[in-house]
């Protein structure tokens, strides 16, 4: 593989490892808003607190889950070396995620574990 498809694939895996973050923060910020229409429906006082407490919690728990697959998919399309590192990491723990995690994964240790790749980041 040449360094012109290296940086291609480079690009796209930083790329989907950003949207796999951005749909995690987008889920999270969809179940702020159903749990918190929720809690107003309520005419529990308790019950609506519960409920506005629990969508905030998913929602700071999901952002925080993404913040390493938008810190891989920067550190990949900047070329970092701390960024391969990471997406390899992100994509491990992808794999679990069936079907789009799991071909993240697989996707990001078939390019970043090239040797190629080693050098394509060396170069920086």
């Amino acid at each position: 593989m040449d360094q012109t498809e290296m940086r291609q694939h480079v690009t796209i895996l930083g790329w989907l490892h950003i949207a796999m973050a951005a749909l995690a923060i987008i889920v999270g910020l969809f179940l702020l808003l159903l749990f918190g229409g929720i809690g107003l429906a309520e005419h529990d006082h308790e019950a609506r607190a519960f409920m506005g407490i629990i969508g905030f919690a998913v929602a700071v728990f999901l952002f925080l889950l993404s913040l390493p697959g938008l810190l891989a998919g920067y550190g990949l399309l900047k070329r970092r070396r701390w960024g391969r590192i990471l997406a390899i990491v992100v994509g491990a723990l992808h794999l679990a995620s069936f079907p789009l995690g799991t071909a993240l994964g697989v996707y990001s240790f078939v390019i970043l574990l090239k040797p190629e790749a080693e050098a394509y980041f060396r170069e920086t």
